[in-house]
């Protein structure tokens, strides 16, 4: 299985909801590495290393987000994997 990165940006309404949290939860339990941040605009921006397939599963769950949120455009950037991720973490 191939290894990549993905550096996502998430607009709708996603800040104030737990949607970091939620990110994370779903990058955890899928064994992603990363990380995952508020923007000044009101957008999330993330980056995720691992399988691409396990990526964009992770992804689509995001898509849902949290019960209070609404991802309505989803940007993905598909890069090189790095490695240098020991976990998965917010950033502030």
């Amino acid at each position: 299985m191939r290894k990549v990165r993905a550096r996502v940006r998430f607009k709708g309404q996603v800040q104030g909801v737990g949607f970091r949290h939620f990110a994370t939860q779903q990058a955890k339990g899928n064994g992603l590495t990363g990380w995952v941040r508020n923007l000044g605009n009101g957008d999330v921006e993330a980056v995720f290393e691992g399988q691409e397939s396990v990526i964009r599963r992770a992804l689509e769950a995001c898509r849902q987000g949290p019960p209070a949120g609404k991802v309505t455009e989803l940007f993905i950037d598909w890069e090189e994997f790095s490695g240098e991720f020991a976990a998965f973490e917010i950033r502030f």
